[in-house]
Formats: C-alpha cells, structure tokens, sequence
C-alpha cells in the first residue's frame, strides 16, 4: 500500500461513511446500472457499510440474497429469470471478491467459487488460456443460433472492474447484433491476478494479443473483424495493443488514462495507485515509481495506431487531464473520433447508457468497414443540455461566444 493510502484511510472511510459509493466514483451508479447491478443493490450494499473493511462482507450479503432467489425461479422452472438473477449474483459476488486486495486472503477463494457457480448457472463460457506461468481468463459470449464468420470484440473492463461486469452489456449490445463478445481479466485483473499473473509494461498488450489468438481460431468468429472495448484502464492498454499488433481492427476508448500518470497516481483518491501496485505485485512504493510507473505514459506510441479509433471522455475526468486527453489523440494519425461529455467525470455516470450503446454501434461500423477513411478526424463536445458542438471537442463555457 502506498504511504498515501496508508495516511488518508481514514479520510476514506468517512467520505464513504457520507457519501456512499459517489465517494468512490463520482455519479459511477449510472454505469454500474449498465453493467446490471439493479439500484436496489446498491442500497441494500451501502445501507451497511461505513469503512472501505465493511465492503465485502455487505456485498457479499446481497449477492447471497440475490443468488438465492435464482435458485428459486430455477427449481420452478423460469429459467430465463434464473439466469438473469445468477448473472446479476455473478456480479456482486465478483465486488465482494475484488474489495479484498490481498489475493490470499481465503474470502476471495470462497467468493470466486460462488461467482463462476453463477456464472456457470447463467449459461455463460468460461474461458482459461495458458499465458506465462499462469493462466489467462475471460467469459465468452456468442449470439443465439449458428453463427460463423461474425465480428468479434474484446471487452476490457478498467482498474476497479472485472470480466463480470461485462455479462448485461455483451448481451444487450453485442450479441444482440450477431457479435462475439470476449469479456476479459487480463494480467492483474480478477481471477487472472488470482492465479498469479501480475500485470507489467507490456504484459497486458502481449495477454490481449492471446485474447485474439483465442477469438481468431473459432469458427464462429472473422480473425479480419476483431475490435476492442476499452473501459477507464482498457481504454489505456487498448491504445498499446492497437499500436503493436494489426490484427485489432478498431478500438473504441472511454475513460482511458492516455496522458500521464502524475494525476491518478499521485493527486487522484490514493486508493488507485495502491490498487495498481497490488496488480503489478508491488509493495515497494519506490520501486513501482521507477520500475513500472515511469514507462506507462503512451507518448508517442499511439501515432503506431493504424485501426480506426473512438475515444470518451469526461470533461472533468478525475484520474485524466483533458488537455493531456487531447494531446494524445493529436499525435494518432489513424482515422479517429472524440467526444468530450460536459461536466461528466471519469465513470460517465450521467451518459452511462449512451456511450455504452454508442460504443457498440461504433464499433459495427467500424468492424464493417466503414469510418476507415484515411484523414478522418471527427471532434464532439457533447453539451449537457443535448446540444452537439462539431469540429472541437473543447469546452468554450469560458468565451463570451459561447
């Protein structure tokens, strides 16, 4: 943990004592709905907790409360509503696992099992590839009926997410389209960190390049059609990925910190680097400044981005400068598209439900040809009142113009 965390942790208990989960992730209940915990969880969850230790133990609750009721559509016979509510426990027993840092702590080994039961209940893949000394993990997500030759996309969930948080959403957005979804835990992440792979400089672009290995050998899928949806962290590795391996098609980023790392490392809420260090298998503060943080800034490795490129992104986005955001996307030189959303932070919370789907009908289109024009550069401000700025993702709140 860092020294930071270690000396702020009680100044994170009583934010989330006050202020709930919003404490954590300004207006992040918007998204979290999206990914399929129901509002009702969230009160339930929230209603117990007044410290960051109180979080597993209270997720925990409502995901045995949820996991029971599909237990009980199932043995009726509803299976359809069973699966539902199993997917809904696979996610909150996934929370339950990831508020424990320390992965031998014999409360994740326990809340693992109950979320691949779930998951396995709620009739989706589990997918495990050897990779290193270890293992790779993700959920595989077909369209219903036969299906060969279909696009395919890889789901990158951020930091703080898992491959379960992506189970609603392949299904609402992708399969529902006749798309492969590949919900992912690369190095670091959920039950890949679980097995031991830690994450590292380029360990994260080499496992997402396995993930493609994996999606090019199904019948089901075109190896030609592969894209990436890149939350927050993915965002980020999805840009490294792009720019080293030329099989990724089109990548559609939000959130991804592309600038430097100075503001979700050292001015952001202390809980994200000490989550980062314990993904890189870090407990040497110094020695994760030089050995891993220094390298992560993309510079210019995105102007190596040849595929089609969207990216997202809060206005006041709290782990990333916008002017930093922008620099970046400047310096690719593949056709590209942003959208800067007004007074939206890093979760997106208040667009959750457009960029998700926006996302997806991009990377359609993407994966179908189009929005390749050489020199595309399309720029959005996305005004809170619904009004749309063309040609300039900038704010001009500022200009008498305005």
């Amino acid at each position: 943990m860092t020294a930071r965390a270690q000396g702020q942790a009680w100044a994170l208990d009583a934010a989330i004592a006050q202020g709930g989960f919003d404490a954590l992730h300004p207006q992040a209940r918007g998204i979290m709905e999206e990914f399929g915990v129901d509002h009702t969880d969230f009160d339930k969850v929230f209603s117990q907790v007044r410290s960051g230790a109180m979080m597993p133990k209270a997720w925990a609750d409502v995901a045995a409360q949820t996991e029971r009721r599909a237990a009980h559509h199932q043995a009726g016979g509803f299976q359809h509503t069973a699966e539902g509510l199993y997917a809904r426990a696979a996610l909150l027993w996934g929370h339950a696992n990831y508020t424990i840092r320390d992965v031998a702590d014999p409360r994740k080994a326990a809340f693992r099992q109950r979320v691949n039961r779930c998951v396995d209940e709620a009739g989706v893949r589990r997918v495990r590839l050897p990779f290193g000394d270890g293992h790779l993990h993700g959920l595989l997500h077909l369209p219903a009926g036969p299906v060969r030759n279909a696009p395919a996309v890889i789901l990158g969930p951020g930091m703080d997410m898992i491959k379960e948080d992506f189970i609603a959403i392949a299904r609402k957005h992708y399969t529902s389209r006749g798309i492969v979804a590949l919900s992912v835990d690369g190095p670091g992440q959920g039950e890949t960190r679980e097995t031991g792979v830690v994450l590292g400089l380029s360990t994260v672009e080499q496992a997402l390049s396995r993930f493609v290995d994996f999606l090019s050998e199904l019948d089901e899928v075109d190896p030609a059609r592969i894209g990436m949806f890149g939350i927050s962290m993915s965002g980020y590795w999805g840009h490294r990925l792009a720019a080293t391996d030329r099989r990724l098609a089109a990548l559609a980023s939000f959130e991804g910190v592309t600038g430097d790392f100075t503001t979700i490392f050292e001015r952001a809420q202390p809980s994200f680097k000490a989550n980062f260090m314990a993904m890189a298998g870090y407990d040497d503060e110094s020695a994760f400044d030089r050995e891993l943080a220094a390298g992560l800034p993309l510079g210019d490795l995105v102007a190596d981005v040849e595929c089609p490129v969207l990216i997202g992104i809060g206005e006041f986005d709290e782990l990333s400068r916008l002017d930093q955001v922008v620099e970046s996307y400047e310096k690719i030189r593949a056709p590209k598209e942003i959208r800067v959303y007004e007074n939206e932070f890093h979760p997106l919370g208040g667009v959750a439900g457009e960029v998700i789907g926006y996302a997806a009908d991009w990377l359609s289109r993407a994966l179908s040809g189009e929005l390749a024009e050489p020199g595309r550069d399309a720029r959005f401000y996305m005004r809170a009142s619904g009004r749309v700025d063309t040609g300039s993702a900038l704010p001009t709140w500022w200009s008498a113009r305005d």
